[in-house]
Formats: C-alpha cells, sequence, structure tokens
C-alpha cells in the first residue's frame, strides 16, 4: 500500500510553492475596491469642508471682536449692528451643565447595572430595550413630554431647568451606551483579581472597574453634551428666547445660541443680522468643536484599549 501511494504523489520540480502573490482578477479588485472607498470618503468630505469654509468665511469676523464675548443683545435692533452673545454661550452652557448632571450619573449606574449586575436577566433587557428606544426619540417629542408633564400637569413656567429635563432624555441613552460598552471592555481578569483578594464587589466596580474605563466615560459624556448643545426645538417649546443677560435657569426666559440664530434668521436680508446668524453658529460650531477635542485627548490616555 506504501508503494503503490508513493507511484501515485506527483513529483516534486523543485520550486518553492508561492502563496503571497496575487492573481489578476484579485489585485483588480482591490484596487478597485480602494478606489471606491476613497472616493466614497472624499465624497462625503465635500459637503463637511464647504459647510465649515461657508460658515467660518461669513462669521469669523464678529468673533475677532471681544465684545462678541463680553456683551449680550439688550437693545440691540436686527438692523443695528453690535452687541454680542454672552447671554447666549452661557445660557447654552448652563442648560448643558444641569443636562450634564442629572443624565451621568443615571447614565453611569444604569450602564454599571446593566454590565456588572443584570446580565442575562430580564431587567437587563427591558433596561436594554427602552434605551434602544430612547435613542430614538425626536428632540421635538422629548420637548412635548416635558411640556406636558412640566407646564400643563404641573403648571410651571417655561424655563431654561424644562430645556434641560429634555435634553437629559436625548442624552441619557448616548452615554449610557457608550459607557456599557467602556466598561465590557475592562478585562475580567481584573475583576477576579480583586475578588480573589476578598475586595466586595462594588467596591471592586467603583476602585478597579470605573477607573480602568474612565477615560471612555468622560469620551461618552463630551459627545453626549456635544449632542445636545446644537438642538432647537426644546428651547423654542420649553423657554423662550431673551436677549438679556440671564443666568438663572429657574426664572425667566434665556437666551441660546440656536435660538439666537433662529431669533435673527428670518432677516438674512439685513446684513447686521446676518453676521449674526452665521457668527452664531460658527460660536456653536467651536464650543463643539472643543467638546471632541477634550474627548478625543482624554481617549487618547485612556487606560482601556484593544491591545
Amino acid at each position: 500500500m506504501t508503494t503503490t501511494l508513493a507511484a501515485n504523489r506527483p513529483a516534486y520540480d523543485g520550486k518553492t510553492l508561492d502563496l503571497t502573490g496575487k492573481s489578476g482578477s484579485r489585485a483588480f479588485r482591490n484596487t478597485l475596491a480602494s478606489v471606491l472607498i476613497t472616493l466614497c470618503f472624499l465624497i462625503a468630505l465635500i459637503p463637511l469642508v464647504w459647510i465649515l469654509w461657508t460658515v467660518i468665511s461669513k462669521g469669523y469676523g464678529l468673533l475677532l471682536d471681544g465684545g462678541w464675548w463680553s456683551e449680550s443683545q439688550r437693545g440691540i435692533t436686527v438692523r443695528r449692528e453690535g452687541g454680542g452673545a454672552y447671554h447666549a454661550i452661557m445660557g447654552t452652557l448652563i442648560m448643558a451643565l444641569i443636562t450634564a448632571v442629572i443624565a451621568v450619573p443615571i447614565a453611569i449606574l444604569g450602564a454599571i447595572y446593566l454590565v456588572e449586575y443584570g446580565r442575562g436577566t430580564k431587567a437587563a433587557r427591558v433596561v436594554s430595550f427602552m434605551i434602544d428606544i430612547l435613542t430614538g426619540v425626536p428632540s421635538i417629542v422629548a420637548a412635548l413630554f416635558v411640556y406636558a408633564v412640566w407646564i400643563t400637569v404641573f403648571g410651571f413656567n417655561r424655563v431654561g431647568f424644562a430645556v434641560s429635563l429634555s435634553l437629559v432624555l436625548l442624552m441619557l441613552p448616548v452615554v449610557l451606551r457608550s459607557t456599557e460598552e467602556m466598561l465590557k471592555l475592562v478585562p475580567d481578569e481584573l475583576r477576579e483579581a480583586s475578588y480573589a483578594l476578598g475586595v466586595p464587589k462594588w467596591k471592586t466596580i467603583l476602585k478597579v472597574v470605573v477607573p480602568t474605563a474612565f477615560g471612555g466615560i468622560i469620551t461618552g459624556v463630551m459627545l453626549g453634551l456635544a449632542r445636545v448643545m446644537g438642538e432647537t426645538a426644546p428651547l423654542l417649546i420649553l423657554v423662550g428666547y431673551s436677549k438679556n443677560i440671564n443666568l438663572n435657569p429657574f426664572e425667566g426666559f434665556m437666551g441660546a445660541l440656536p435660538t439666537m440664530i433662529n431669533q435673527d434668521r428670518t432677516e438674512l436680508a439685513l446684513q447686521p443680522a446676518a453676521d449674526r446668524v452665521w457668527a452664531a453658529a460658527l460660536t456653536l460650531i467651536l464650543l463643539v468643536l472643543l467638546l471632541n477635542i477634550l474627548a478625543r485627548l482624554v481617549a487618547r490616555f485612556s487606560k482601556v484599549n484593544s491591545k
């Protein structure tokens, strides 16, 4: 039998079998795919560059004026030049801060429950399903819900705090999902080593798991803030626009960058109003860009990586 198999085996011609080369058709398909991917990337980049160039070229002038960052629009009409966006910048930051204070703890605790305590349980599946639904809720629906509860049921006034409550509904799923994914990236070996030393589970989460995923959690918070700072529907429904400086979110109307843009957009034929619209849009973009840069820096120094 051995002699028969040896006789049927093809003779070795002394050449090395090359498995690294590409056939002509494979090389062509690879090149074609690379070209298509690059082309799609460039096509997607065109509107982004176009928008940025338009906003920067038309809005940078007022940003170079120190009064833009220190004055409000009090007493400034659509036909009059001058004034600043201090009232709108502070209103945007105050409402975003209140939103983060409410949404971030709830989101982090919810993510900890899903990853550390509720794996495979029915309650965790229900929570996860509800978060998925909340992710797709439009901002105007969240605003109308808060309006129905805050104003219609309880009879409170339209104030900046009500806007923050609606923004919580939009920010919560973003932060929760990002935190959940970062907690899943923490190696189980770290948890097991902590348990082996006799450390309770709650302290392991607090001292080991959360600090390890801290960079990713902060990244999710930053991206969640960038998500809600540009929303306009909650501002239009839940608080009136004010050109005066109002730093109290529980009383009176408040200015914000989105509503400042909306206030003058109907008078774009007037140059002072048009300049303020573009400048406010650029200011909002810069705030969001700053948050994204901070998120990138934090992610860069995060302890959790893919290695």
